[in-house]
């Protein structure tokens, strides 16, 4: 991320820390390899993959540290750069507006209104958590991040600069999946900070008919939100707030876990 959009983001220091705490891990956290440290972040698909047994993880296509080097999925493994990443928590969707890096219309729809509040909007609904996730192999910060050039629907997932605008940034889909702590509780969407699709936004998507060992490797992209969700249930719902998930198709929905990959 660049010195100026770290610097913008430094209003969102204390939502990161709140919700770091709560993960039990650092503002930053590394990626797959032993080099890349103990705390490493490894995204996985539910489509293929579990909290216990992610299976296939995020990687960049052919390790290549390029602007828009294809992002896919591959075999977990702990001597693979390639599935390297760290991630940043930026805060709260009205911290990134404020800092001027989404829009005032994502703002309305998944952040909160400030003029409104007159005050940092810290618990208002929903105000969804937002990160980046960087490429960096063997513990090494690329400057790269899973990102988009653009926010519609069938935009390729590449790698991007980091900082530079919305289309590395990723609101933790919450209000259509569960609203816990995104990506190390209970899978959710991730939508892409470039979206304009407020009714069915762009979220981060595996090819349907795809398998991470197909050839050519099939490559992540934005696609419309399918499912929808309902208040009341109980088991799943209950641990959601009464939140009933009942229609997300897997491959909309990610995951995370820490540490090196076995």
């Amino acid at each position: 991320m660049s010195i100026k959009s770290k610097a913008a983001l430094a209003i969102a220091a204390a939502a990161t820390a709140t919700l770091a705490a709560g993960l039990g891990i650092a503002g930053t956290a590394s990626a797959a390899t032993p080099s890349c440290g103990p705390a490493c972040i490894n995204i996985f698909s539910k489509n293929f993959g579990s909290y216990s047994n992610p299976q296939f993880v995020m990687d960049v296509y052919r390790q290549g540290s390029h602007v828009g080097q294809p992002i896919i999925l591959f075999r977990e493994s702990n001597s693979d750069p390639a599935e390297d990443f760290s991630i940043s928590y930026d805060g709260q969707v009205s911290d990134a507006f404020q800092a001027g890096l989404v829009s005032s219309s994502f703002n309305l729809h998944y952040g909160c209104n400030w003029s409104l509040f007159q005050a940092k909007c810290t618990n208002k609904f929903p105000d969804l958590y937002i990160f980046e996730v960087q490429y960096t192999p063997f513990g090494v910060d690329s400057g790269l991040c899973v990102g988009a050039p653009s926010g519609a629907a069938n935009t390729k997932v590449t790698l991007q600069p980091c900082g530079v605008n919305a289309g590395t940034l990723w609101a933790a889909d919450t209000l259509d999946s569960c609203p816990a702590n995104p990506l190390y509780s209970l899978e959710v969407q991730a939508i892409n900070g470039l979206n304009t699709n407020y009714s069915h936004p762009t979220v981060l998507t595996y090819p349907a008919a795809g398998f991470p060992t197909d050839k050519p490797r099939p490559q992540l992209f934005l696609k419309n939100l399918t499912g929808f969700s309902q208040t009341g249930g109980t088991g799943l719902a209950a641990k959601c707030g009464g939140l009933a998930v009942t229609g997300p198709d897997n491959n909309q929905l990610w995951g995370a876990v820490p540490g090196i990959l076995p």
